[in-house]
């Protein structure tokens, strides 16, 4: 089954909270404070596999969370970092953050690979504490928390030439013939419901990798019918061979067949309807007008586009010219990497732990990240700890932010649980 696009859950590791501890030995009175830090959360990482084709895999397991650090403990010892969560994708994969709906990363190549998810920070040990005048800090930091994020994978085909067209033109028929690769041939319209690649390798050329698209019918890049979905296969593609149905059998006229799929390509992507196209009027065994393919021909060269071809995919008539010029024109069209435009990409913000001031009568309430941190990390019972507890609301600003908002002395303030005077 291809399943192209998938939403999944991440989350990195917590940080392990650093030790609160005290050397304890025989003959040694003083040992002072030995607590340890705690260990780093595990990152979330997504590396770009070239055996995996398709995003099956996420559809069965949708959250993935890394592992937590471990806690500091006595005799100075670290806590244990969490291992990384690395996760397999395609190439081709894009990553996309849902909340801000940005583009986090594009894993084109085998090895490509990215954080999405960065592992906390392990808290510091009470030792690390230890100053001059705190000599028996009774309070250590808690480990920061991972990041978690819902992200969207969405798979772009990695192929050198993108074959187009309305349905049943023999896309499918081509692919089958000039390559190894079996996608199901009918006929009626949408028999291919999902990509199909194949590698074209024949003597006297590089081989590349063609990839046959689901038909694409007139509306399609205002999302009529799968049409966004196809075209947003084309869009690695460096070369496009638009395939006709020359012989008319269904009724339809080639020329304005070939005119509305371009039309489609550019109202999705002027860059993709710019990009270099053959013309490849298949079905040739089935038409009795000597004049129909030069007809055909005259008008698409007056539209711009040179290079046009008659095959039958069916007979194989005129396709090895076809490929030995899709070869030809690969060979001078570089490889470039996906544009993504600067305002589409992710831009992780720094964590920052915020507060907010209110009042509830008579009683200043502080809440928010920050408080919930600092709380963890202190000992209220206990003096040196309550006196870092202070220090650490002077130098975050809390204090001239409560006074700001009118703060007397001997007025209450309030976080979560714990309540003090307030007092200059």
């Amino acid at each position: 089954m291809f399943i192209d696009t998938a939403k999944i859950y991440i989350k990195s590791g917590d940080g392990g909270n650093g030790s609160v501890s005290f050397r304890r030995e025989k003959y040694v009175p003083l040992g002072g404070p030995d607590g340890g830090d705690g260990g780093d959360g595990g990152n979330v990482i997504l590396i770009a596999d070239s055996n995996m084709t398709t995003l099956l895999d996420f559809t069965y397991k949708r959250k993935y969370i890394a592992e937590q650090g471990t806690a500091g403990s006595g005799s100075k010892c670290y806590g244990k970092d969490g291992e990384d969560l690395v996760i397999k994708v395609p190439m081709g994969t894009v990553v996309k953050d849902v909340e801000t709906n940005k583009v986090m990363a594009d894993l084109s190549k085998a090895g490509d690979k990215v954080i999405v998810a960065k592992g906390g920070k392990g808290g510091k040990g009470n030792v690390k504490f230890c100053t001059p005048t705190r000599q028996a800090p009774n309070f250590a930091e808690p480990g920061m928390p991972g990041e978690e994020r819902n992200i969207i994978l969405e798979l772009k085909l990695l192929a050198d030439v993108g074959l187009i067209g309305f349905p049943n033109v023999g896309k499918s028929t081509l692919l089958s013939v000039v390559s190894k690769a079996r996608p199901k041939i009918a006929n009626y319209h949408f028999t291919t419901i999902k990509p199909n690649l194949g590698v074209v390798s024949i003597p006297g050329i590089q081989s590349f990798v063609m990839a046959d698209i689901p038909g694409i019918i007139e509306g399609a890049a205002e999302g009529i019918g799968l049409g966004l979905q196809f075209l947003r296969h084309i869009e690695r593609t460096r070369l496009l061979i638009h395939i006709v149905d020359l012989s008319g059998c269904e009724d339809r006229d080639p020329l304005e067949d070939f005119i509305k799929i371009n039309e489609e390509l550019k109202k999705y992507s002027v860059k993709l309807w710019d990009r270099p196209q053959i013309v490849a009027a298949n079905k040739v065994d089935l038409v009795y007008d000597d004049e129909a393919f030069e007809n055909f021909e005259k008008k698409v060269k007056e539209l711009g586009f040179l290079h046009v071809y008659k095959i039958s995919a069916a007979t194989r008539s005129g396709v090895d010219e076809l490929l030995k010029e899709a070869a030809r024109q690969l060979s001078n069209i570089p490889i470039t990497e996906l544009e993504i435009k600067e305002e589409d990409r992710f831009v992780e913000e720094e964590k920052r732990f915020t507060y907010d001031i209110t009042r509830d009568g008579d009683v200043y309430v502080v809440e928010g990240s920050f408080v919930d941190r600092l709380l963890t990390s202190v000992n209220v019972n206990d003096p040196e700890s309550l006196m870092y507890f202070h220090k650490v609301l002077k130098n975050k600003g809390v204090i001239e932010n409560l006074i700001s908002h009118g703060i007397q002395d001997g007025d209450i303030v309030r976080l979560k649980d714990f309540e003090f005077e307030f007092l200059l």
